[in-house]
C-alpha cells in the first residue's frame, strides 16, 4: 500500500518535554481548512493536494507554545484525525496509531521514490542519539 500515516516522532518537543496539549488546529489559513477535505470515489478524488512543507495542523500547549505539524510527504491528503480534536490527549498517549494526525496518498509514480528516501527506524534512532551526544544535558 503506499499510505502514508502522518504522526509525531518521539523525539517531537511536545511528547519529549510532558507537555499538555491545549488545542489542535486544522484551519491552516482564512482559506484553508484541512477539516474541508473531502475525498470520493475509488481514485480518492477531491482531495487537497499537499507538498511536503504543506502545515498539517498547529498544536497549543498549555503554556501557549505552538507547534505546525508539516505534512513532509508530497500526495493527496485522504483523512485528518478528528478523534485528536476531541481527545488531544491521544497525540501523547498513542502518538504512533490512534494519535495519528493525518494519512496521505502520494502519486503513484513519486510513491517509490518518496518511500526510498524515508529513513529506516534504525537510521533515525542513530541521527537521534547522534543529535543527544553532541547536546549533552
Amino acid at each position: 500500500s503506499r499510505l502514508c500515516v502522518i504522526t509525531l516522532a518521539e523525539t517531537h518537543p511536545v511528547l519529549q518535554e510532558g507537555r499538555t496539549i491545549k488545542s489542535i488546529n486544522y484551519q491552516i489559513s482564512n482559506g484553508c481548512s484541512r477539516l474541508n477535505n473531502k475525498v470520493s470515489g475509488k481514485s480518492k478524488r477531491g482531495g487537497q493536494f499537499v507538498t511536503d512543507f504543506a502545515p498539517l495542523c498547529r498544536i497549543t500547549c498549555s503554556d501557549d507554545t505552538q507547534y505546525t505539524i508539516y505534512s513532509c510527504i508530497r500526495g493527496r491528503l485522504l483523512e485528518v484525525n478528528e478523534n485528536i480534536l476531541e481527545t488531544p490527549n491521544l497525540l501523547l498517549e498513542k502518538p504512533s496509531t490512534e494519535g495519528y494526525i493525518a494519512v496521505i496518498l502520494p502519486k503513484f509514480e513519486e510513491s517509490k521514490s518518496i518511500t526510498e528516501n524515508l529513513l529506516r527506524r534504525e537510521e533515525f534512532e542513530e541521527i537521534v542519539s547522534k543529535r543527544g551526544q553532541s547536546h549533552p544535558s
